[in-house]
């Protein structure tokens, strides 16, 4: 016979029955506006599931604005030394169609190629210190951009729209995603001396609610200005003083509950409160070891070298302190002519840097769950343009074929997918568009572009516009 102890609570319960059950009742309700607090603070940006299991938890966006030259980094094409300065053939892809007119010459690379990695991957010889990570990395020769202007392709690389105004794939990932960390921005923004061709639109929160654009930092000095409270002003100040803005503002949300610039205006006032404990030990880079700085470049006599290493180690920081998107943008890859010395002097700031960063998540145990994507947004010419005389040479802007790498999480490793032609005017194996890229990016984060999607303007839209392919070579 169950005893009474053992027996379920009834419909019409005793009186012990109901302080009983009423006990266990009190204890979930309290469990349960524990869990509403914590998300009433984390807002739009709490953690979310990914939809498809994956490795990568963040990402980390190398962005070379310009459009490097997939010829002269890791796609040679001996071809070019057959027919340097002989005509341009007039048999021109629709990629070339929008490059300037005139006198055409193709053009051999001014730079030597080594092989590294196991598979003995062909890569520009300046790259000494990357050439040791060439296992850890993936390098994608199929894509194909489709516009040869910079801000639009820019635009399109960044936002999946030519024509900007759309969210930013990185607040594709916060809007997805979320973050783990509340006291620090999802989506971090690392520009160069000068922002890129079209702005802060580049990582842009879009049609999506303010809460998922990029947060750019300073690329010199202070990161992040007024990190600290003036003197006098206490954090207990400080709070009150949100507080009372808080009441106010919500009084007037109340009458205007369709204007969201206010409640991310809110949100931006307490994260900016919440900073002040975690920001200034991420962007300090003082208590680093001289190997680490050393590691990355950081101290040295190239100048471009330390700035960009600065930078590099800040997304490592910042990725280990929970930022779900760092896009870092390094300038200066437009090589119209001298592209020798142009390119020259990029790939040797940006060697050590790049492949420090690599080894660093690897040493953290951070590569795994960290996606690190290479590219520009669209790549160059087999020939100069209008002919010029001796080394002075350059290459055109060519959305036919470029130079892209992935590594990290969920990518394979130490490859090469996809190929161009014998001179590298288009690629010719693997071919996919941009938001097939986008899709691939996703996926490798978990996440679904067909379900990651948001109502305006009437209809649902996602990164990819209209849907897209997942680039499955690129997966391991």
């Amino acid at each position: 016979m169950q005893t009474r102890r053992n027996r379920l609570i009834t419909a019409t319960p005793s009186r012990r029955e109901f302080v009983f059950g009423g006990g266990m009742g009190l204890g979930s309700i309290a469990l349960s506006a524990l869990f509403a607090e914590e998300q009433a603070r984390a807002g739009v940006l709490s953690p979310k599931a990914q939809h498809i299991p994956a490795k990568a938890k963040n990402c980390i966006f190398l962005l070379m604005e310009g459009g490097p030259s997939h010829i002269d980094t890791f796609d040679p094409k001996p071809k070019l030394a057959e027919v340097h300065m002989t005509r341009f053939q007039k048999e021109r892809s629709k990629f070339a169609a929008a490059m300037n007119t005139g006198e055409r010459y193709y053009v051999r690379s001014p730079f030597q190629f080594q092989r590294a990695g196991k598979m003995g991957i062909e890569i520009n010889s300046l790259y000494r210190e990357f050439a040791s990570v060439v296992d850890d990395v993936c390098f994608y020769r199929g894509l194909q951009a489709e516009s040869v202007n910079h801000p639009t392709a820019l635009y399109h690389l960044n936002t999946g729209n030519q024509f900007g105004g759309d969210p930013a794939v990185g607040a594709w990932t916060a809007y997805g995603l979320g973050t783990v960390n509340q006291n620090l921005p999802a989506f971090v923004v690392l520009p160069d001396v000068a922002y890129p061709q079209g702005g802060a639109a580049n990582w842009s929160n879009g049609f999506l609610p303010p809460h998922y654009q990029g947060t750019p930092l300073r690329p010199e000095g202070t990161p992040i200005l007024d990190m600290t409270p003036p003197p006098g002003v206490t954090v207990e100040r400080q709070r009150a003083n949100l507080d009372l803005l808080s009441k106010l503002n919500a009084a007037h949300g109340a009458k205007h509950k369709d204007h969201e610039d206010l409640a991310a205006r809110m949100e931006s006032y307490e994260l900016a409160f919440r900073m002040q404990a975690e920001m200034p030990g991420v962007v300090d880079l003082s208590k680093e070891s001289p190997k680490t700085l050393e590691m990355y470049g950081i101290g040295g006599k190239d100048r471009d070298m330390d700035a960009l290493g600065r930078r590099c180690l800040l997304a490592r920081k910042l990725v280990q302190s929970g930022v779900r998107f760092v896009q870092l943008i390094v300038m200066g890859w437009d090589s119209h002519d001298y592209i020798e010395k142009a390119h020259g002097a990029r790939i040797q700031a940006s060697d050590r840097p790049i492949a420090a960063l690599i080894k660093d998540l690897k040493r953290t145990g951070l590569l795994d769950e960290t996606l690190v994507v290479w590219s520009g947004e669209f790549g160059r010419s087999p020939d100069n343009g209008i002919r010029r005389g001796g080394q002075a040479w350059g290459r055109d802007h060519n959305a036919g074929a470029m130079a892209t790498w992935l590594a990290g999480g969920g990518v394979k490793a130490g490859t090469i997918v996809g190929a161009t032609d014998d001179v590298g005017g288009s690629a010719v194996e693997s071919i996919h568009p941009i938001k097939d890229f986008h899709v691939t990016m996703l996926r490798l984060l978990g996440l679904d572009d067909n379900k990651l999607r948001y109502l305006h303007a009437g209809r649902q839209k996602q990164l990819s516009q209209t849907g897209g392919a997942v680039i499955r070579e690129l997966l391991a």
